[in-house]
């Protein structure tokens, strides 16, 4: 258990009631869509290791990797595979079942 100062608990607050709005939550869809797509790139297709040396060929592979989680996203659309849900952890799952009881 931590005690904070007036000052800090306060600004805490604040940010915790900031996240509550709409404003905040439209910023974090957008942000929460980017790092989903990054993340697919990483896990899927590799985008975090560049194969050849050099910023030309490196942005060649990055264009080549968008297009190909494009067509990889269309093909799933045109086939009706849904999106796949927001993975919660462990710890979250069991808040999640303690808050439905």
């Amino acid at each position: 258990m931590t005690l904070r100062d007036r000052r800090e608990f306060e600004a805490l607050q604040a940010a915790r009631k900031h996240e509550r709005t709409p404003e905040f939550r439209a910023v974090h869809a957008l942000r929460a869509g980017v790092e989903a797509t990054l993340s697919q790139g990483v896990r899927s297709f590799g985008l975090r290791r560049a194969r050849y040396g050099g910023l030309a060929k490196t942005r060649l592979q990055h264009v080549a990797i968008a297009a190909a989680m494009n067509l990889v996203r269309i093909g799933d659309w045109l086939a009706g595979v849904p999106i796949a849900p927001t993975r919660r952890s462990h710890f979250g799952q069991l808040v999640r079942l303690a808050g439905a009881t």
